[in-house]
């Protein structure tokens, strides 16, 4: 059996390349505040692959996605071992589109923080008299530029979203700006609004698009996961504070509250990560992992 080398590793993702597709691993490494801890999360990879399954199957009436399969069966004989059974995900290979497509249904994080200042967020003037975590009156769209790994991706308005586009793709940078923008509210809407009836808030998520071999937009990398969304139990939603979160808020809260940590987890914050991802799935699928 021949040894795969990912072509990159992200801090919890490595890439395969397959030929004519791609092999995305997702693995069991829990970055915090952009730093990869020295703990696992067991099946975290799983929950985070399958997720995205879940859903990249649910929206493929708004757009095509990147996926080919999930079954290592169907992957190069490397993969068909324990460790990347379930977490393994074969894609179609994608010209990445340079945005960050983010999309925010309710006022939290840094977008709350932009808006006790000014009243704005990412340049969007929203109502007046808004509570933490409130719903907005509709989704808005904020895009950002992508980052190297170790750099903060920058914030930008539609219009700079346009010219950020024009650059690498001259003439068609409004058209992509406006369907990036327009697909994204699309497959938010249509999935907030699911997991609403399922007992999850989608507070806000990103998503990426590439272009196929034809040129057409194709939605890729991971959708709707933990680790790119924020989702709040409805149970218990109230706005004027933070909210609880199905994701690595556990071990953020140990990190902050622990100056000495090492970028080391005691097992029990580990555990409760772990049971919070699975928890979400559950919920979402209405399946057991």
């Amino acid at each position: 059996m021949q040894e795969l080398k990912p072509i990159k590793e992200g801090k919890v993702r490595e890439i395969y390349d397959n030929g004519d597709s791609l092999i995305m691993v997702a693995t069991d490494r829990i970055s915090c505040f952009d730093v990869i801890l020295k703990n696992e999360v067991t099946k975290k990879g799983t929950v985070l692959t399958q997720m995205s399954k879940f859903w990249f199957d649910m929206t493929e009436d708004i757009l095509p996605n990147h996926m080919i399969s999930v079954d290592v069966a169907d992957m190069p004989e490397f993969f068909r071992q324990k460790r990347f059974d379930g977490n393994s995900m074969m894609c179609r290979k994608l010209e990445m589109l340079p945005v960050e497509c983010i999309v925010r249904g309710y006022i939290t994080g840094s977008g709350w923080a932009s808006y006790e200042k000014t009243g704005t967020v990412c340049g969007i003037r929203l109502p007046e008299g808004l509570r933490e975590s409130d719903k907005l009156p509709e989704p808005i769209y904020t895009p950002s530029t992508k980052a190297e790994i170790g750099d903060h991706d920058e914030n930008i308005s539609f219009e700079q979203s346009i010219d950020h586009l024009e650059k690498y793709y001259p003439g068609k940078g409004r058209e992509y700006a406006e369907k990036l923008r327009d697909y994204t509210i699309a497959l938010y809407k249509k999935c907030a609004e699911y997991a609403l009836g399922k007992g999850i808030i989608i507070a806000d998520t990103k998503f990426e698009f590439g272009l196929d071999e034809n040129g057409n937009i194709v939605l890729g990398d991971e959708m709707l996961t933990p680790d790119s969304s924020r989702f709040w139990p409805a149970d218990g939603y109230e706005p004027g504070h933070g909210q609880p979160s199905f994701d690595k808020q556990f071990a953020r809260d140990w990190l902050k509250a622990n100056k000495d940590h090492d970028w080391t987890l005691p097992q029990e914050i580990v555990d409760k990560t772990i049971e919070k991802y699975l928890q979400a799935y559950e919920m979402l699928t209405g399946k057991q992992l």
